[in-house]
């Protein structure tokens, strides 16, 4: 049965639905705010936020734009779950304003005091956290109650990551644990979308082995690796820790090969996804290495391959996809589109490059230049369509 996707109203079309205004101003701002923390890494821009360039840099990447893409990405997928109409209108424009409104916090934090920014920073992942409980809730959609809980962790690791700035004046395990609350998204969300958007484009246009469907040996790769996740952000210096990441980068590994996406080359939408997802084994490999052979890989090597990696070729793929099934255009990937894909692509290896030789200042730059193509890239090609109604030929598909 078809389920009513709009409630009428006078709002416009960015505010019909919650992909729409969080994947455009996620998508500005991930662009926009590289191009000012490169300045103000090199103190040729001052802010007035009580964090120093680079805790301002990864904590707007985590709880700015992150946050603002999962809230984009849930706000979109719970109707679909719940069979309840969206969160828009009004609603959805009050959570834009909190998102805002924590953004210019953040940046004059140093004015405004670092309670009062860390109180409305805070404030957007709490009502995000809320309103989706009390769609699912709501909907008895309880098998899916568990997206909550990275959702959660992600706000408590924002609430951290002010206290460990304030108090120590940088923050550490707020770092780990916003990453991690993140990929453990991803392994959920991946572990759902991965395999039946291939299995769907197999089916229809490369019949043949097909991916495994979710069984016992996913969750146990999802909860292997949430505990090893736990280690790595307590017990960074452990060799436990290096462990724990070696095997859960083992575990998502088979886990990639079940998938059959080596025979998803031809169309670039589904294939990006598998890329991204091969970003997390290689994160944790990094990040183990950096624990066991310290004087070998730094940390920030298995950082930004979760971050920059993982993180962002993810959600970038899941943007594309969603905007264009959501606006009604065909699941067709463009040139522009693959010049985006291939630009978080290259961003990510060449910071994790960067990462093992640090001297190699252009590998830096190169690396923020193509993750800025790439995020102002999506949102020149994709901005239209987020802010025109979506067109009335066909019906949504992101399959």
């Amino acid at each position: 049965m078809a389920i009513p996707r709009l409630r009428p109203g006078n709002y416009p079309a960015v505010l019909s639905y919650g992909f729409r205004p969080f994947f455009l101003l996620g998508s500005l701002y991930a662009g926009l705010s590289i191009l000012m923390w490169l300045p103000m890494l090199y103190g040729r821009l001052e802010s007035s936020s009580v964090f120093p360039p680079i805790d301002w840099h990864i904590h707007e990447m985590i709880f700015g734009y992150v946050a603002a893409i999962i809230t984009g990405f849930l706000l979109t997928a719970i109707p679909n779950w719940t069979g309840r109409l969206p969160v828009q209108g009004l609603p959805l424009a009050a959570l834009v304003a909190i998102w805002l409104t924590g953004r210019f916090a953040v940046f004059f934090s140093a004015d405004i005091g670092w309670l009062a920014a860390a109180v409305i920073d805070s404030a957007f992942l709490l009502a995000v956290a809320v309103a989706a409980a009390v769609e699912i809730v709501t909907g008895r959609n309880w098998k899916n109650l568990k997206v909550l809980a990275p959702v959660s962790v992600l706000f408590a690791a924002n609430v951290v990551y002010h206290l460990e700035v304030r108090f120590n004046g940088e923050a550490d395990v707020a770092r780990r644990l916003g990453i991690s609350a993140a990929v453990v998204l991803i392994m959920i969300i991946g572990g759902r979308i991965i395999p039946s958007f291939t299995r769907n484009w197999l089916a229809r246009e490369n019949p043949g082995r097909l991916p495994v469907p979710f069984n016992r040996f996913d969750a146990i790769t999802i909860v292997g690796s949430t505990l090893a996740l736990v280690v790595w952000t307590c017990f960074p210096d452990s060799a436990v820790s290096g462990t724990v990441l070696l095997v859960a980068a083992g575990l998502n590994l088979a886990r990639l090969g079940r998938w059959a996406g080596d025979r998803t080359w031809r169309d670039p939408l589904v294939l990006i996804l598998h890329i991204a997802y091969a970003f997390v084994p290689v994160g944790f490999i990094l990040a183990a290495l950096a624990v066991l052979l310290p004087d070998t890989v730094a940390p920030a090597a298995g950082l930004h391959a979760l971050g920059t990696g993982a993180i962002g070729a993810m959600t970038l793929a899941v943007m594309v996809r969603a905007t264009l099934g959501h606006t009604g255009r065909e699941l067709h990937a463009s040139n522009t589109t693959c010049l985006v894909f291939s630009a978080i692509i290259a961003s990510a290896i060449l910071r994790i490059a960067y990462a093992f030789m640090p001297s190699a200042t252009p590998l830096l730059h190169a690396s923020a230049t193509a993750w800025t193509l790439a995020f102002l890239g999506y949102a020149a090609v994709y901005g239209g369509m987020l802010i025109r109604p979506r067109l009335r030929a066909r019906q949504p598909n992101v399959a």
